[in-house]
């Protein structure tokens, strides 16, 4: 009997479930290395051990607790660390006691075993560093490297067309084969189509569960996106949103290591919904008389001079040949969101740190909290009402007292007091 598998089919199959196999394994570590770069790369260095926010991540599984005590670090070190776990604290206590974000809800174990993954691998040897951090800056060294995910999937896309002939291929074959040693007539060709089509006429049950399921999937992958839409639909509200600014200005230098208050420059964050944006006038209080600094000396205050029109020599201002400074606004809501700061800093009595991270350490501002509806959602479900001295709530509390005298202890967090009413926030 003559076989009509040849020897090429073989090697062809095989040669595509190699790859699969291999394409598998690299995308599941440029799976890490992505989610690495989201969520890891604006405050540690995966295979250095230099220092940025945090602590380089070279040799970092010599150091922690064996076990799942990284994984639990990496989605919750908050919760590690009120839990009174040693090396948490340590740790926490070596670093200047900056916060960690808080992954839990954001990253799943799969994700966190990906980014474990990717850096327990060797360096990524595509990245080629072409500039070194700015220490007045900021800035993070630029690297190249990767794989574009288009070209992943065309890429699958072509791999499962292959397999897909080849398997069509063998299977007619051995048919064919069996058809012969039976004295059966060889089976007609068919194409694709045709294959697929009979096939859904013989399962039309199995065809309709699929098909429910798959909407039910495409409802639900539709309902995650609209509940995360300032991440996914608009890069101005997304984490780690760092935008180059037209002055290399040090929220570190002035804040931080200056100690100038975040009301001296956002003067308006007490008493209006907008924190405001500096004016060049609030600049020149002070680089009227400093000329120059620690970094770049005078050429970004130069900067300053141009937009004021100051003529540093003279001393004088030339209000024709001021240059307004165009700054980027780096954290932004969607047009039908309201926010009000004063409600939150004054009467709320809010940190500036809980929404927009610890500024003071930051050379360039950037976004940290992802601001979408669900992270407003969940901190006005955790956060207690500051009533206590808040002339604001004397009434209210008062009365919520006598309300729920001897029924319960209550803690009064946001969402009690209408906090989660639509019409707060949207209007």
């Amino acid at each position: 009997m003559k076989n009509n598998i040849s020897q090429a089919s073989v090697k062809t199959l095989l040669a595509v479930v190699f790859t699969v196999f291999a394409l598998s394994s690299k995308i599941y570590a440029q799976d890490g290395e992505k989610l690495f770069k989201q969520n890891c790369a604006v405050c540690h260095k995966s295979h250095d051990d230099q220092k940025l926010t945090g602590p380089g991540l070279k040799g970092v599984f010599d150091r922690v607790p064996k076990g799942d005590w990284i994984n639990k670090w990496i989605l919750n070190s908050e919760k590690m660390i009120k839990s009174g776990d040693a090396y948490a604290v340590k740790i926490y206590g070596d670093n200047g006691k900056a916060a960690m974000t808080v992954f839990e809800g954001q990253l799943n174990d799969k994700d966190v075993a990906a980014i474990i993954g990717f850096i327990k691998g060797p360096p990524p040897k595509g990245d080629v560093v072409t500039k070194g951090p700015d220490p007045e800056s900021g800035e993070v060294a630029s690297s190249n490297g990767g794989i574009e995910p288009l070209y992943l999937t065309l890429g699958f896309i072509v791999i499962l067309i292959i397999l897909i002939g080849s398997l069509r291929s063998v299977r007619a074959s051995l048919q064919n084969s069996s058809n012969r040693a039976e004295g059966k007539p060889e089976n007609p060709e068919m194409t694709f189509g045709q294959e697929v089509k009979n096939w859904i006429s013989g399962h039309k049950r199995l065809v309709g569960v699929f098909s429910i399921i798959i909407v039910f999937i495409g409802m639900k992958s539709c309902w995650d996106a609209c509940y995360n839409i300032g991440v996914y639909y608009d890069y101005r509200t997304q984490k780690g949103y760092k935008p180059e600014q037209p002055i290399k200005f040090s929220h570190k230098l002035h804040a931080g290591d200056n100690e100038i208050a975040c009301q001296y420059c956002h003067s308006t964050v007490e008493k209006s919904r907008h924190a405001g944006i500096p004016t060049v006038n609030i600049c020149m209080n002070c680089h009227k008389g400093i000329q120059t600094g620690p970094v770049y000396k005078d050429k970004e205050i130069a900067k300053i001079y141009d937009a004021a029109g100051f003529d540093a020599k003279a001393g004088t201002y030339d209000n024709s040949k001021q240059n307004p400074l165009k700054w980027i606004k780096v954290h932004n809501l969607p047009d039908h969101v309201y926010f009000n700061h004063s409600q939150h800093v004054v009467v709320g009595k809010v940190e500036c740190t809980t929404c927009h991270g610890d500024v003071k350490n930051m050379t360039v501002a950037e976004q940290k909290s992802p601001l979408t509806m669900k992270w407003c959602i969940e901190c006005h479900r955790k956060t207690e009402v500051a009533m206590a001295g808040n002339a604001y709530y004397d009434r209210l509390h008062k009365a919520l007292k006598e309300k729920y005298a001897g029924q319960y202890d209550v803690k009064f967090t946001v969402d009690k007091i209408g906090g989660l009413e639509c019409a707060k926030c949207h209007y």
